[in-house]
């Protein structure tokens, strides 16, 4: 099938790191907080890079962030700060790391109020981009526009993920995410 030469379903095509991300995760919502803050994460150590960067280098981050267990990276301290910014498996950019720390700190408060980062995320659907973008701004840090926006994008919030000749685009329907509701 062809698809538009600018769309990510036509780069990723049969490629061995975007296919299977594609494939089976790019734009299926996401409930988990350990998923949600992954993704985030991710999203945020992209910027100024490629995303198959991101991809090859996402099983170093899983394991250097506590598999993204918020409660977990919120306690860190100086040496874990340290260690991560001497950890060769990931991006060693001391805004990004210090980001993750902080918006993990900021995701247990939202745990209290909305019960999870999705519930927090259900509240505040449906938004425009950019109420999105001014919201994780408020929020989050390091989650400008192209962040915010790929990171809501990627887990269901978002339309945009799929072009509609793609037949994962049909699975994402079938899976009712957000942004279709």
């Amino acid at each position: 099938m062809a698809f538009p030469p600018e769309s990510y379903c036509h780069i990723a095509q049969g490629h061995e790191f975007h296919g299977p991300y594609h494939d089976l995760e790019y734009g299926f919502p996401l409930r988990s907080d350990n998923d949600l803050f992954g993704r985030l994460i991710l999203e945020i150590n992209q910027a100024g890079l490629s995303w198959l960067t991101i991809l090859k280098k996402r099983g170093s981050f899983r394991e250097a962030y506590d598999g993204f267990a918020a409660e977990r990276v919120a306690a860190y301290g100086p040496a874990d700060r340290e260690r991560l910014l001497g950890d060769p498996g990931i991006i060693r950019n001391r805004l990004k790391v210090d980001a993750a720390i902080h918006n993990a700190g900021r995701i247990l408060e939202l745990r209290e109020e909305h019960g999870s980062f999705a519930g927090w995320l259900d509240v505040h659907h449906p938004r425009s981009k950019q109420e999105w973008v001014e919201l994780f701004k408020k929020t989050f840090r390091f989650t400008g526009g192209e962040i915010t926006g790929e990171f809501l994008m990627s887990t269901g919030y978002l339309p945009g993920a799929h072009v509609p000749e793609c037949p994962v685009y049909d699975r994402i329907a079938a899976a009712s995410p957000p942004w279709m509701r």
